[in-house]
């Protein structure tokens, strides 16, 4: 199966009942913002959301700061601007944008799991960190890592219901699996199983996503010019290591 990006474009209408911006998103944009109030050696008004997708950290961190948002998608922006109509966003690649301008704070979600080679993934945390001011903040929270990577794990998530009459109903059933544990690689499926007045159709997506030491992480961080401390994020029995990284 070829690499796709099919929840970036033709189903991307997907997107927005996959998670809820108001709770989990919610939760997790607190904790950014906490780490950004320790960290930070300068007021912090300005933040900077890469790989920012349909806005839903936009719509929790807006509330506090200044969000620009950034993505390679059109169809993740539009939607990110329908629900966060007075932010900026701006399309471009993490790897090799250029805004003119610097930020107070920066946030690297999961979108950096698909910097799938060592040259990709150096170019995007650097890209990043020519972006902060001195005495910023730079959140990083890296989703899969050597050590928390887990083989063949296979999850199914109900998506959210609107309300809208006739809405199909939607699970999205993922699966991680490393073909190859010296690559530096590992492969994410998704099956989208939609029901449309009972009738099933299942459309699907894969991706190569980059697997990295989280000693490689830090070590790129660094090289940019950025002091790193490490955080413990619990998301609903889950933890995760977050990288607050101070210019």
């Amino acid at each position: 199966m070829k690499n796709t990006s099919r929840l970036y474009t033709d189903l991307a209408w997907l997107w927005p009942r996959w998670g809820d911006a108001t709770t989990e998103y919610a939760h997790y944009c607190e904790f950014v913002s906490r780490l950004v109030g320790r960290y930070a050696r300068i007021p912090a008004t300005t933040l900077l959301d890469i790989g920012c997708g349909g806005g839903k950290n936009v719509l929790n961190l807006k509330r506090k700061y200044e969000v620009t948002g950034l993505d390679l998608s059109p169809v993740m922006l539009a939607q990110a601007q329908a629900i966060n109509p007075e932010c900026e966003f701006v399309l471009g690649d993490m790897r090799s944008f250029r805004l003119g301008r610097t930020f107070d704070a920066i946030l690297m979600d999961d979108a950096m799991s698909y910097m799938a080679s060592p040259g990709d993934f150096e170019a995007a945390l650097r890209t990043a960190a020519d972006h902060l001011r001195p005495g910023g903040v730079m959140v990083v929270t890296p989703d899969v890592t050597v050590e928390n990577f887990q083989q063949n794990r296979t999850t199914a998530t109900p998506a959210m219901r609107t309300g809208a009459p006739d809405e199909p109903d939607v699970v999205f059933v993922e699966n991680v699996y490393d073909p190859d544990p010296d690559d530096g690689q590992y492969e994410t499926t998704v099956l989208y199983l939609i029901r449309e007045h009972g009738k099933l159709r299942v459309e699907t997506d894969h991706w190569t996503m980059g697997l990295f030491p989280l000693a490689t992480w830090r070590r790129v961080l660094r090289e940019a010019g950025l002091e790193v401390h490490e955080e413990r994020y619990d998301a609903g029995g889950e933890a995760y290591t977050v990288l607050a990284c101070v210019k």
